[in-house]
């Protein structure tokens, strides 16, 4: 049951880190909005790292941010927070590995593994919530600019990367609470049984069981 659990939260981490590089290379973070349009036939659409035009011929033209001082300041937070969630995913991806019960790496114990895949799933689930965070405070930057009547800009809407940072940053979260809910501690054992020394000056050294919860009654042994 344990193993099934960290194979699922390790796959679902896996699958959300390839899903995060698809939405941070994405060029669909906001599409520019038709309403105001007599013709649409062309569209104009935008990601973190550049500005894309396309016709309805099917040609496209693509431009980079020539500048990065002079991009807005939530676009660079939110270029620097999904770098940040693609590093911490990679290294969870490392550490849940190593983690795994299905793997085997030298003479490592079970609890080391255990506290291994733990690390892991805290790693995804914090990477997931850099992905949330940046998409969030994109999509709220562009549903600002839509319905601020003193914007002179163009109005863009809700791209398709941004419903894709949503999902990536769930299955990063439920991975990651999977691998944390398949690791609990091993049963504590009993303490040894220890003995209480003295001596007397007439008599031999004595060794006495120390009190016990299961027996009422002391063994001594000379």
């Amino acid at each position: 049951m344990l193993v099934g659990l960290q194979v699922v939260g390790f796959v679902l981490g896996l699958v959300s880190w390839c899903l995060q590089s698809s939405c941070t290379s994405s060029q669909t973070w906001k599409v520019k909005s038709q309403a105001e349009s007599v013709t649409t036939s062309s569209w104009q659409f935008e990601g973190l790292w550049m500005s894309c035009a396309a016709t309805s011929t099917g040609s496209v033209q693509c431009s980079r941010f020539k500048t990065v001082l002079g991009l807005p300041a939530h676009l660079q937070a939110c270029r620097a927070l999904m770098i940040l969630s693609l590093l911490l995913g990679l290294a969870s991806i490392v550490v849940s590995v190593l983690g795994l019960k299905c793997t085997k790496l030298g003479s490592t114990s079970e609890q080391v593994k255990g506290q291994m895949a733990l690390s892991g799933g805290v790693m995804f689930i914090l990477s997931g919530v850099l992905t949330l965070t940046a998409v969030s405070w994109y999509a709220a930057g562009v549903i600002q600019d839509f319905y601020d009547p003193l914007y002179s800009g163009a109005r863009f809407e809700l791209g398709s990367g941004l419903y894709l940072g949503w999902a990536t940053s769930c299955l990063a979260i439920l991975g990651g609470c999977l691998l944390c809910c398949s690791c609990r501690r091993s049963p504590s054992t009993p303490p040894a049984r220890q003995f209480s020394y003295f001596s007397t000056s007439r008599g031999p050294s004595i060794y006495r069981a120390a009190p016990s919860s299961e027996s009422s009654s002391c063994k001594a042994y000379v």
